[in-house]
């Protein structure tokens, strides 16, 4: 009877014993599930995680003063790009889309060339002869030597893994001169007097 008794004892001893530690699994799955992003809980396997707004700064380059900042933000399956700039010359200014994500040449030309994964020729956006994903075009810069441009494209993403698409590791270009659309390889813009690495 004492026999019973204890291996009852111990038997309810181990089942709570169970019970609990099936409950701290449980609760640490639950903790584990709340240090998610929603954007990481709504992707499903095999997807991956996307950058749904990035802000740079310009930095100046070939003796300029410019500065400002350009921001990314995507949504519905479009990138719209903003930029907002001082310290131009009054008139049109060039800016582009370059290669590679670094500006520590004086001259930004450590930049590269334009952004152009469909190896196209130069021309202004959306022409039927062709143009760069990078040759998003010229702005307006005010007497003040404020300028701002406003972009937005689907043929851009923040961080997919469309290499054709994906801006990320790329730079954002500010030229002295004007984009005439029709020199190549790159609109005859003139000194690279802007930079601005496109990083996470």
């Amino acid at each position: 009877m004492k026999q019973i008794g204890l291996s009852l004892f111990l038997f309810t001893a181990l089942t709570l014993t169970g019970c609990r530690d099936e409950k701290e699994s449980a609760d640490e799955r639950v903790d584990e599930h709340t240090n998610l992003t929603q954007q990481e809980e709504e992707a499903g396997p095999g997807d991956t995680y996307v950058q749904d707004e990035l802000t740079i700064q310009m930095e100046p380059r070939s003796g300029s003063n410019v500065s400002g900042t350009i921001t990314f933000i995507q949504e519905n399956g479009e990138v719209t790009m903003t930029a907002d700039l001082a310290g131009l010359e009054e008139g049109m200014h060039a800016i582009h889309l370059h290669e590679n994500a670094d500006c520590s040449a004086e001259d930004g030309t450590s930049a590269g060339g334009h952004w152009n994964p469909t190896f196209e020729d130069h021309g202004e956006w959306g022409d039927a002869g062709g143009y760069h994903r990078g040759d998003i075009g010229n702005f307006d810069v005010n007497s003040s030597g404020e300028g701002s441009i406003t972009f937005t494209t689907d043929e851009w993403c923040i961080g997919c893994e469309d290499e054709k698409k994906n801006i990320l590791n790329k730079s954002v270009i500010v030229h002295a001169g004007v984009d005439d659309f029709t020199s190549q390889p790159s609109g005859n813009a003139g000194a690279r007097i802007g930079c601005a690495e496109i990083k996470l």
